[in-house]
């Protein structure tokens, strides 16, 4: 069992990057995450639309209280720019067992500046020194070319597998 796994809930670690703050999920942050996460562009892999300020509230008082699944435990934080003081995506690992799931995603005035890869890549070492955790892993589309190129960045590869027509990457233990 990893060692976030041994209570229910708790609150979650700050992270730091050279340019980020990874911050956890605050129902505060909606207003602002539902302005970086506006454009309709960021679902054309996931599907959906983007959420008003409204529902993104209450969808981040759901993921504040933790998953509701004993075995599973919900991580999320915010990507906040230093230089800029703004919020700028999203960073998320779901543990269940020795695997975590992980997800990001930046606001489209931020893509290409290698932000998602900054994170994904301070998630992944912080996540390889949790002693119970045994695999990374991510889904991503088959098209989605820049997520492909976060999750090489940080180390997982891709697999034969597919879910939801999502391709499953993966880094396994003793990485």
């Amino acid at each position: 069992m990893n060692e976030w796994a041994l209570q229910p809930f708790r609150p979650l670690p700050a992270l730091r990057t050279d340019r980020l703050d990874l911050l956890p999920l605050r129902v505060e942050h909606a207003e602002e995450m539902a302005a970086v996460l506006a454009d309709p562009a960021l679902h054309t892999f996931t599907g959906g639309a983007p959420a008003r300020p409204d529902a993104l509230r209450t969808r981040y008082e759901r993921l504040v209280t933790g998953s509701p699944d004993p075995g599973a435990i919900w991580c999320n934080w915010v990507l906040r720019l230093r230089a800029q003081a703004c919020l700028v995506g999203t960073l998320q690992a779901t543990i269940t067992g020795e695997v975590a799931e992980i997800a990001w995603v930046v606001g489209t005035p931020w893509q290409g500046r290698g932000f998602a890869g900054e994170a994904a890549r301070e998630l992944v070492g912080a996540l390889s020194e949790q002693p119970g955790i045994r695999t990374v892993v991510a889904h991503i589309h088959p098209d989605h070319h820049a997520s492909a190129a976060v999750a090489a960045s940080a180390g997982l590869t891709p697999t034969e597998q597919e879910q939801d027509g999502e391709i499953r990457w993966r880094l396994p233990a003793g990485r």
